[in-house]
């Protein structure tokens, strides 16, 4: 594969992967969603199908990588490294135009997302947070805990990843796509509670860089002192998986 085709391909299927994923949380959210507080289940699932999607469509340009933890583990698997900064630059790209086009799907909704409180002087208006929308938020504050759970989470990605192009069947009948997806699904639905599971540096700083230029009324902070957990958590857990696979099998 050429360095165009892959950076092609990983902006594409990089930006569907985001734009299904932002869009299933914007759908569960925003206040005039008609998917509003549809719940957990709903969300893994959206971000399994915006795998499916994205990988299968950047699979014939790419192989539809379309997270750095993944190029890293294969990089650390197999010892090639040239491509690597191709599949990086082309992931942060999609995932910032994937996060734009999210936006703009919901951009009525951005523009309306407020609530009524009530206080001593009548009913006012008070905005609706939108960074979760965006980028991962820990339910609990723990820069230690919340590192560990991104690394083992990646790790669970990565290596059962890397695994599956052991099994001949499944790359011949083309399901190593959808086979990834549910992993994904399972990921969110097992390992998500404690940081809204990243396990992709892409999927998150990306949009939280779009997050920070976009004109969402009463936006609130990026969240930038935290923004380092989502992306060094999964490079580690990348490279680890990477290196139990080399030594393993």
């Amino acid at each position: 594969m050429s360095n165009g085709d892959i950076f092609v391909g990983e902006i594409i299927g990089t930006a569907i992967l985001i734009l299904f994923g932002a869009g299933v949380c914007a759908a569960v959210t925003l206040r005039y969603s008609k998917a509003r507080a549809s719940g957990w289940i709903v969300i893994a699932f959206g971000w399994g199908f915006g795998v499916l999607a994205g990988a299968y469509t950047a699979a014939p340009l790419s192989g539809g990588q379309l997270n750095p933890a993944v190029t890293i583990g294969i990089a650390v698997d197999t010892g090639k490294w040239d491509k690597v900064w191709v599949y990086l630059l082309g992931q942060i790209v999609g995932a910032m135009l994937g996060a734009v086009l999210a936006y703009l799907v919901y951009l009525a909704q951005f523009q309306a997302n407020v609530r009524d409180v009530g206080t001593t002087e009548g009913t006012e208006e008070e905005p609706l947070p939108t960074l979760g929308i965006f980028s991962t938020i820990p339910e609990i504050r723990n820069p230690v805990a919340n590192l560990i759970t991104e690394i083992i989470a990646t790790m669970a990605l990565v290596l059962p990843v890397l695994a599956f192009g052991l099994t001949r069947g499944l790359g011949e009948s083309g399901t190593t796509v959808l086979i990834v997806s549910l992993l994904v699904v399972g990921i969110g639905l097992s390992l998500g509670g404690p940081t809204g599971y990243a396990i992709n540096p892409a999927r998150d700083l990306g949009p939280r860089i779009v997050h920070t230029f976009l004109p969402i009324p009463h936006k609130g902070s990026s969240d930038w002192g935290y923004a380092w957990i989502p992306v060094v958590g999964p490079l580690i857990g990348g490279a680890l998986a990477g290196l139990v696979y080399n030594l393993a099998f």
